[in-house]
């Protein structure tokens, strides 16, 4: 069992690349121990190599509701109790929306979205029992503006962004913190080997699509965000008195989500005069 007056115990999603794997052997090294998820064996042996005690590794499919409880109860029982869970498994799709068979939009919620929160809901009751706890999910700065070609990525890391600040609104009052992570473009495999793409099909988004598909395949492993600190910020956010209910990472997401978000602000404004028509006259209030 964890010795709890001196080490956190965190459970990371998807820790065999990428943001996962980068925050686990960050707390790692940071002296915590990790119980981190995989989906396959061998991932399993690289994760344990990492260090003796400190690195746990499960074999898990978050998309098998059954399997994600059994985990967590597992973990709680035989590793000790989670102090942080890191709901961070998951995939871009890459497809201009009317090509984009419903299929891969149900795999990328199933993944993206349901996989988080069934994660995140096996761990509540504990966190909730004990009145404390950090529930993280590594959302996007795509679940807070968005580009041509990503709808369906974009429409589950919006789902998730929105069902995360809801529950921080309702855990608040047990000592429960909540933040979503919304990393800009960093050097991982989310643009590479790890994203699904929709083949092509009709002519008139070539124009459109064909330089955005281009771009990211070119700028793979040239981005501008480095996932050890990445890594490093996520760490001190858990540490913090005070943590933020969003944290967003990297320079391009700050650039990107604050010109989508003003662009909303703006056309709120402009048809603003519109938007008050739809009151009654009388003015009635909802009761408080």
């Amino acid at each position: 069992m964890t010795d709890r007056t001196s080490v956190k115990t965190f459970l990371i999603t998807g820790v065999s690349s990428g943001f996962g794997q980068a925050i686990a052997r960050k707390a790692i090294q940071d002296g915590y121990v990790v119980v981190g998820t995989v989906r396959r064996e061998a991932d399993a042996d690289e994760f344990r190599a990492l260090h003796p005690s400190r690195a746990v590794a499960r074999v898990l499919d978050v998309t098998d509701d059954a399997a994600v409880l059994d985990t967590v109860n597992d973990i709680e029982s035989t590793v000790g109790p989670i102090d942080v869970v890191i709901a961070n498994a998951g995939y871009g799709h890459e497809g201009v929306f009317e090509e984009s068979p419903l299929a891969e939009l149900r795999n990328q919620f199933a993944v993206n979205v349901f996989g988080a929160v069934a994660t995140i809901q096996a761990v509540l009751p504990y966190l909730r029992a004990r009145r404390s706890g950090h529930i993280l999910g590594i959302t996007s700065m795509g679940g807070l503006m968005t580009v041509p070609g990503l709808a369906y990525y974009h429409g589950s890391k919006y789902a998730l962004e929105g069902i995360l600040e809801t529950l921080g609104k309702e855990v608040a009052g047990f000592g429960i913190h909540v933040t979503a992570v919304a990393p800009g473009s960093f050097r991982t495999d989310w643009a590479g080997r790890s994203m699904v793409r929709t083949e092509r099909s009709i002519p008139d988004y070539d124009a459109l699509m064909d330089p955005v598909r281009a771009h990211r395949r070119a700028a793979d492993g040239n981005q501008l965000g480095n996932p050890e600190k990445a890594a490093a910020a996520i760490l001190s956010v858990i540490e913090a008195a005070d943590p933020p209910t969003h944290l967003v990472l990297g320079s391009d997401a700050l650039r990107l989500i604050r010109a989508g978000r003003a662009g909303v602000d703006a056309e709120i404004e402009k048809w603003s005069d519109l938007s008050r028509t739809t009151d009654f006259a009388d003015g009635a209030q909802l009761p408080r």
